[in-house]
């Protein structure tokens, strides 16, 4: 995935916004107007380094003068001590953007390095990590790039680029009505949106795989259902099988063993939700 920058930059000004506002009165009383600086961000801790173009696009909407020199690139694993970026010009704009720059930088490349995490305890397999939709408000598009880059893959973009029927849909629909619920689904919406649907058990599984819904979630599965529920698709002789996708429950800890069931992808809300972001720093070096 590659950024789009007057995407990104809608996102990283309203961030400046709401952290500069009418302007940064301490470094305005505390820096001469034409004091010059350099400067250094350095991170604290290895990781997979993701987001900086948007710290170069952050200290360029303050300060276009000012140049940023990266010294790794977005995806490319780092050390702790690392010095990622040089920065030069105007100090009160490097001051100024700081703390946007950083939030920015600890925030995805947290959430990339935790995506590489699972990918590498999946590879083998050949089983694909996905995100969902457990995000910051306002930072989808970012956050997915961050799990781009950490060798994941986008679930949906929103509610409008695919059928995803839950729990809570099911509950709203007959049980009579749920067979040929998926070729009623088809009739409705525009050709090419993947219809999947989430089940919770073997016997919802079993209605679903008749149904022929392109992806099947097992949601809260043990390890033993899903691998029952892999034998139960590879057996089916429809022409088209659904992709099985496990969610729920999953952790760095059992995300191999349910890989090794057989199933072709995994999502995770813990990719984004409850990430640690790397620490980072801008240092004056001059």
């Amino acid at each position: 995935m590659k950024l789009n920058k007057t995407r990104a930059l809608k996102i990283i000004r309203a961030a400046l916004k709401e952290d500069i506002g009418v302007g940064d009165v301490t470094t305005s009383v505390t820096v001469p107007k034409l004091e010059s600086v350099k400067a250094s961000i350095v991170a604290h801790e290895g990781c997979i380094l993701c987001g900086i173009d948007i710290a170069e696009w952050a200290i360029n909407s303050v300060d276009y003068s000012v140049r940023f020199k990266p010294q790794a690139k977005d995806g490319q694993r780092v050390y702790k001590g690392k010095v990622v970026a040089f920065l030069e010009g105007h100090a009160r704009a490097i001051l100024s953007a700081e703390r946007t720059m950083l939030n920015f930088l600890s925030l995805l490349s947290g959430i990339a390095t935790n995506v590489n995490k699972f990918a590498e305890n999946t590879r083998k397999y050949g089983v694909k990590i996905y995100d969902t939709r457990k995000m910051f408000p306002l930072l989808r598009y970012l956050e997915k790039y961050a799990v781009e880059t950490g060798g994941g893959y986008s679930h949906r973009s929103g509610l409008w680029d695919q059928v995803l029927v839950k729990d809570n849909h099911l509950k709203l629909v007959k049980i009579d009505a749920q067979r040929g619920l998926v070729n009623n689904i088809r009739k409705k919406i525009t050709k090419g949106l993947k219809v999947e649907v989430e089940v919770e058990n073997l016997e919802q599984f079993k209605t679903m795989l008749a149904e022929g819904p392109d992806i099947i979630m097992l949601d809260n599965m043990s390890v033993g259902d899903v691998k029952k529920a892999v034998d139960l698709r590879d057996k089916t002789v429809a022409k088209k099988k659904p992709l099985l996708e496990v969610s729920g429950g999953i952790n760095i800890d059992n995300v191999g063993e349910y890989a090794g069931t057989g199933v072709d992808r995994i999502s995770i809300g813990a990719l984004t939700d409850s990430v640690e972001s790397v620490d980072m720093s801008l240092e004056i070096v001059y």
